[in-house]
Parts: C-alpha cells; structure tokens; sequence
C-alpha cells in the first residue's frame, strides 16, 4: 500500500459564518494542495470536510498519516468517540444527536477504505504544513466574495 501524509485545516470567519477548508496530500516527493470553502457553515464543518476531500482523491487504499490541529476530528478517532457514537445509534453519551452526522459517517466509510492514523498537530506554530493549509482555508473564504 501507498504511504500518504495528509495535513488539514478548517477555518471560520465568525462560526457560524463563511467558512473554508485547505488540505496538502504528499506522496514521495509530490505535494498537492487543495481547498474549498462554504458562505454558511461552521469551523467544525470545515475540519471535517478538509479530511474528507482529501481522502477522497486517493484512487485506491493507502495507508495515511493524517495532520490535524483539530482537536474535535482527531479525537473521535483517538478516544474512540466514533465507535461508542455508532454504538449508540449516532448519539452523544448525553443521548443528544451527534453533529455533522452525515460527515461523520462519510470520514468513517473513508478510514474504512484506507489506514488512517490520525495526529493532532499545535494550530497556528511553527509546523509548515499545518500553516500552509490554515493559509488555504483562510484564501477560500476570500474566494467566496470574491
């Protein structure tokens, strides 16, 4: 299997509010940069969709190593909040209906195709990747008024 590094992040300009998303993909010494954005979403909606978009331009199964400073996409993965959500029928341990379900669901068939380890990263320091993707989030939301 493909060994892939995948830095996200998601942005907000007021939350909610118009949003955007970046995303680097590596592989060997080839880098790929995307990003999108939303006029009315929240910064939640724009970690989770930077994950996804990303993992959805990989043709076939790859093992990935996955940057995020997303403490809420990362940590539904480490603290296995995923498994106990689709335990309890999509519900939070206070029995309220988990958020961006949809999204969730779509992520969690994607880590089914592919091995992704996920790895919080320190937002807005000095790690390259993570400020080049806040740097495309931040350009998609100029875009929408663009």
């Amino acid at each position: 299997m493909d060994h892939i590094t995948i830095y996200t992040d998601g942005a907000c300009s007021g939350n909610p509010g118009p949003g955007g998303w970046g995303a680097i993909l590596m592989y060997k010494d080839i880098k790929k940069e995307i990003s999108g954005g939303k006029k009315d979403t929240t910064n939640n909606v724009m970690e989770l969709s930077a994950v996804i978009e990303a993992l959805k331009l990989l043709k076939h199964p790859c093992n990935v190593e996955l940057y995020s400073d997303s403490a809420y996409v990362v940590n539904a993965f480490l603290q296995k909040w995923i498994i106990n959500w689709q335990k309890n029928h999509w519900k939070t341990a206070d029995k309220k209906d988990v958020k961006n379900k949809e999204l969730w669901q779509e992520l969690v068939e994607l880590t089914t195709i592919h091995s992704v380890t996920f790895h919080k990263v320190k937002g807005h320091s000095d790690n390259e990747f993570n400020n080049r993707c806040d740097e495309l989030a931040r350009n998609a939301i100029k875009e929408l008024d663009a």
